[in-house]
């Protein structure tokens, strides 16, 4: 396991050096951010990247993420020019040492939360999902938390118009489309590709989602069978997903895990939650059990602690703030090393009970 710290560039109000404090990270995961979604990343930008990160002696070994162009997901004439252009900055990233891309394949959205800083009795604030705050959302006159809204409402209204004739199915067969097209390239730069599941794992305004748990991660594995095909395991957006069984999912997927969220939420009916403190008896999500089942599932990818309360008082970028999130890479650290020595001694005691039969 190695453990990392999601860093938003240059411009991210958490320095590098701060992060380099955090006891046992190694790296920060990160991305080149004023590339237009669907050019290729240029090597110069890259180098660049990495050696801000190296200076402070930190890997970037995790890119999160090469954002997936909405004309690849609906499947248009224009997708084969922009998979080239993925394909491509996959090479370029491999150059510099990168070894894992986390993305997604959502429609038009990536995470949805309906308040941002939904305050707690100890006084901190964290993320939060109402989903009956949801459905009294315009969708023609669309304002979302958190979300950047890069589109127009002209813009996001064609978009959507766009996706009506999308079937869970066409999504499915474009990211299958999408995968097949990027494999060589990954094959050429030892990259894994590690899908973020959807979130929450639900259609959403009518678009269909797709990366919604255990299903859909066997039809991945069996449509595109190739190692560089895996899994960025988030215990958030799986666990929002109360039919989901996380502990199975990361003993069974382990191997194919290349990066794990790992976040707690709390449930406050059958699809709205509250995001909270990483620790186990924080939230309703077992961590212990999810950590103890990806070692013992043979995982060795890269970890993250995930959203993050604001605490202490920092005005932190929404479920990105330094203090609760490094308080949470702390907390899985001491999983990580008191399972990881659990399951090595039991299996040394296992060996030598076996050689005095």
């Amino acid at each position: 396991m190695k453990m990392t710290f999601r860093w938003y560039g240059e411009q991210d109000s958490i320095p590098l050096r701060f992060i380099k404090q955090i006891p046992n990270v190694s790296g920060v995961v990160t991305a080149v951010y004023d590339t237009p979604v669907g050019e290729v990343w240029q090597e110069e930008k890259i180098a660049r990247l990495m050696r801000l990160c190296g200076e402070a002696g930190l890997e970037a070994e995790v890119i999160e993420s090469v954002p997936v162009h909405e004309d690849i997901k609906l499947g248009k004439p224009s997708r084969d020019r922009l998979i080239a252009n993925y394909a491509q900055t996959i090479r370029n990233l491999g150059k510099f040492g990168v070894k894992c891309v986390c993305y997604n394949f959502m429609p038009v959205f990536d995470w949805l939360r309906t308040d941002l800083k939904t305050p707690a009795s100890d006084g901190s604030t964290s993320l939060s999902y109402s989903h009956e705050a949801l459905l009294k959302l315009d969708p023609k006159n669309l304002h979302l938390p958190g979300w950047d809204e890069s589109y127009t409402s002209e813009e996001l209204n064609g978009l959507l118009a766009e996706y009506k004739r999308i079937t869970h199915e066409k999504l499915f067969e474009n990211l299958v489309y999408f995968l097949n097209g990027i494999m060589p390239a990954c094959d050429e730069a030892g990259i894994n590709m590690a899908i973020h599941p959807d979130d929450p794992p639900w259609d959403m305004f009518g678009l269909p989602r797709i990366v919604t748990g255990e299903q859909s991660y066997d039809k991945m594995i069996n449509a595109v069978p190739n190692k560089h095909n895996g899994f960025t395991f988030c215990t958030g957006s799986l666990g929002a997903g109360r039919g989901n069984d996380l502990l199975a999912m990361a003993k069974k997927y382990a191997r194919r895990i290349y990066f794990a969220h790992i976040r707690q939420l709390k449930y406050c009916g059958e699809k709205d939650f509250i995001e909270a403190g990483h620790l186990t008896d924080a939230g309703d999500l077992d961590i212990y059990a999810v950590v103890k089942a990806l070692i013992e599932g043979g995982f060795c990818g890269y970890v993250r602690p995930d959203h993050g309360r604001n605490i202490w008082g920092e005005n932190g970028k929404a479920g990105y703030g330094l203090y609760d999130r490094a308080l949470g890479a702390c907390y899985l650290n001491g999983l990580f090393e008191a399972i990881e020595k659990t399951v090595r001694n039991a299996g040394v005691e296992k060996k030598l009970t076996e050689k005095t039969r």
